[in-house]
């Protein structure tokens, strides 16, 4: 498996995007919705899966467009190719704060596991699959589920997650525990389970979960500080639900405020 050469550039802090840089007859591959702005000679094209080559023809095609429904992802995938004579930009964005990762598959094994809603953009000859824990304990207990994707081949590939992004390497037998929602990557020599909290009474009064994700090495790992759906928990709960109004919204006058002011 050859993947697309692709150069990149990352712009931003807290909102980035990824510059892709293609050259004539070079191709990246993305999820719908991801592409922010391109140039002249980028042309798009909806294909069945990721435009990697599968063993089987059809049947094989259909089989691995059914796994990505699994993931709750569309059957289809977007080709960006550049059709000119010289080199051309197409740009990928987040779709909420954090960082972008990007992942060379050749220095990695060849093979990244990660959240089934991390994968921003690659390389075209990169192949996005599934991957079925071995354990079933890791699938039903996870923050993400017990299915996850897995990139493959031998080119760069980019990762979304929230927050701060730090990169673990694991040494052999090196053991850390990770809220579920927290890992984002791993690479696939690590060793990825779910341990239980172990009491009931600091699960349900410590604000955690009753499970973490358990690493061991050697391998990498791939930490955010900020899961999305703790984001969007915080912006339910704050969001106004009176009329309008943001619940503690203000200072904390703001109640008696509301009754000089007639409101009730």
């Amino acid at each position: 498996m050859n993947a697309h050469e692709i150069e990149y550039k990352l712009y931003g802090d807290d909102m980035q995007f990824v510059e892709i840089e293609l050259d004539p007859g070079e191709s990246a591959v993305a999820e719908a919705g991801g592409m922010m702005m391109m140039e002249d000679d980028i042309e798009m094209e909806t294909i069945f899966g990721d435009g990697t080559e599968v063993k089987g023809g059809l049947f094989g095609k259909l089989v691995g467009a059914g796994k990505r429904l699994v993931t709750g992802e569309s059957l289809f995938m977007t080709v960006y190719t550049n059709d000119g004579g010289v080199k051309r930009h197409v740009s990928f964005a987040a779709p909420y704060p954090g960082k972008i990762i990007p992942v060379d598959l050749s220095e990695l094994g060849g093979k990244v596991i990660c959240q089934k809603d991390s994968f921003l953009c690659a390389a075209k000859g990169v192949s996005i699959g599934i991957d079925f824990q071995k354990k079933l304990g890791a699938g039903f207990f996870g923050g993400e589920g017990f299915i996850m994707q897995k990139l493959e081949g031998d080119g760069l590939a980019f990762l979304h997650a929230g927050g701060t992004i730090h990169r673990r390497e694991l040494q052999p037998g090196e053991r850390l525990r990770i809220d579920t929602g927290c890992l984002v990557a791993l690479t696939k020599e690590v060793d990825y389970d779910i341990e239980y909290v172990g009491k009931v009474k600091t699960a349900l009064f410590g604000g955690e979960g009753l499970f973490f994700a358990t690493v061991k090495g050697p391998g990498t790992v791939w930490i955010q500080s900020l899961p999305f759906s703790r984001l969007a928990d915080r912006i339910f709960a704050s969001a106004p639900s009176n009329g309008g109004k943001s619940k503690g919204e203000g200072s904390v006058l703001g109640g008696i405020g509301d009754l000089l002011n007639g409101d009730d």
